[in-house]
């Protein structure tokens, strides 16, 4: 528990677990997350009151800034921090009538251990072979559980990051594209008989498509009102496939011809749906929300690690 930090998924669900323990090492816990959220919040102020109109600033540029300052405050209040974490866990001790030396004997093991990578790494599908890992799955955009975020972020990396290059753009636009797309893997498409479509960006097969296809149902908005179709989409044999006619679809049609080169969220987002690629007339806002959300993130930090 002294190795808690806000970015760590498995450390903050054992908190979690023991926070009704009511232990005095649970209250410690407690309080020094508690001061690392504060210290978050204070660093994100203080860069709010920074200008913004530097030659080396962007959207990128401020999203990996965040990243260094979640880990910064966990570091600040394991430390120390500005002292609120002290007295709360005084505060909180005397509530519940617990003495600060009356501390339990806890049992260690790797995964909760600093420098362990957390969760298990899902598999890369880079043959027809292969199948999807059930882990690789999450729930819709920010509700996402961090740990099979990251487990999404870890099976897709190496090939986002090669369609990154050919897009000129950051590599977690993809991801996060993919994860909006998907539901962070838990809404990727199927053919009838199971067997996966690896399509992550849920590209339509259109008639020029000479590969597999599945047929099924999609909402699409018609003068901003929802409608239930059922559309043909394409099929591929692996999430390399996927990843590469997104950029060959994307690099090639002059539709999206100002998506490529994008270092802005909201710019590659915007060109995106002003170009057709969907019908949603929120789809901007909502990949723009995921790309700089706290899920993509926090599952990029601690896949780094």
């Amino acid at each position: 528990m002294d190795q808690i930090n806000t970015l760590d998924a498995n450390a903050l669900s054992a908190l979690k677990r023991s926070a009704h323990e009511n232990t005095p090492e649970a209250i410690k816990a407690t309080a020094k997350q508690f001061e690392a959220l504060f210290l978050q919040m204070v660093l994100k102020s203080m860069r709010d009151t920074v200008p913004k109109d530097g030659m080396l600033d962007s959207e990128s540029t401020r999203f990996y800034e965040g990243l260094g300052d979640q880990q910064l405050a966990a570091v600040l209040a394991q430390r120390g921090g500005l002292g609120l974490a002290a007295a709360l866990e005084r505060q909180l001790l005397q509530q519940a009538g617990l003495s600060p030396t009356t501390v339990m004997p806890t049992t260690t093991s790797a995964s909760s251990q600093p420098g362990v990578s957390q969760g298990a790494v899902a598999p890369q599908q880079t043959s027809p072979a292969a199948t999807p890992s059930p882990n690789v799955s999450a729930p819709v955009v920010n509700g996402a559980a961090t740990g099979d975020a990251q487990r999404f972020v870890e099976a897709l990396w190496p090939q986002a990051s090669e369609a990154a290059r050919t897009l000129n753009v950051p590599a977690h636009f993809l991801i996060g594209q993919a994860a909006l797309e998907t539901g962070w893997g838990k809404s990727e498409l199927h053919m009838a008989d199971g067997r996966p479509t690896y399509n992550l960006f849920n590209i339509k097969a259109g008639k020029s498509w000479t590969g597999a296809t599945v047929d099924t149902q999609t909402t699409e908005y018609e003068n901003g009102i929802a409608q239930t179709r059922t559309e043909r989409f394409r099929a591929y044999g692996s999430y390399a496939e996927a990843f590469q006619d997104y950029a060959r679809l994307v690099q090639q049609s002059p539709r999206y011809a100002a998506a490529l080169g994008q270092g802005e969220a909201s710019g590659f987002a915007k060109a995106l749906q002003s170009g057709g690629y969907a019908t949603d007339p929120a789809y901007a806002d909502k990949l723009t929300r995921v790309i700089n959300g706290n899920t993509l993130r926090q599952s990029l930090l601690a896949s780094a690690r």
